[in-house]
């Protein structure tokens, strides 16, 4: 069973493989140049900054996946809902650690304060990926077609979301982290 643990700043390197892997072969970002390293981890220390979880996926001491969540738009009135993101090592995908990293990742954001988290899945084709969320208990909200173009075709994105918690049937305790 993989350790899902939060990310150390020696991460970084193995994250930002597992992300390139992915902006140059996949269609779950749209992102057509892989970050640099420092890229990442000013991501992560943003994503950090905010109170935030950011999670990586462990076997045998490698980091084979990592996840976190970030404000599902800047403004403050969002600060209780969330966009998670997921990365999978391409040889340990469809073994459940998709589901893993997104288990814990969902318990943290809900300690963290968060009612809503979305996903917003690159290509509507992306079966792993709304798999995955469709078994945690996600709905979809909508397709929006054609708005990413990647690979010399137009692609889409898949809106879905779940609430935590008390989600929108009382007002928040305390304010997240903002």
């Amino acid at each position: 069973m993989p350790l899902i643990r939060s990310s150390r700043e020696e991460d970084i390197p193995a994250i930002t493989a597992i992300y390139a892997h992915h902006v140059l072969n996949g269609t779950g970002t749209f992102e057509t140049e892989p970050p640099s390293a420092d890229d990442m981890a000013t991501r992560r220390a943003d994503v950090l900054s905010k109170g935030l979880p950011y999670l990586i996926a462990e076997e045998n001491g490698t980091v084979v996946g990592f996840a976190y969540a970030n404000w599902f738009k800047p403004r403050p009135a969002y600060r209780y809902s969330a966009e998670d993101s997921i990365y999978l090592a391409p040889d340990v995908q469809g073994k459940g650690l998709g589901r893993a990293l997104l288990v814990k990742l969902l318990a943290c954001c809900e300690s963290a304060g968060i009612r809503k988290v979305m996903a917003i899945i690159g290509d509507s084709a992306n079966a792993g990926s709304v798999g995955v969320h469709l078994a945690l208990g996600f709905k979809h909200v909508g397709i929006v077609e054609a708005c990413g173009w990647k690979f010399g075709a137009w692609r889409d994105i898949v809106i879905m979301q779940r609430t935590l918690g008390a989600g929108d049937t009382a007002p928040p305790q305390e304010p997240p982290a903002a």
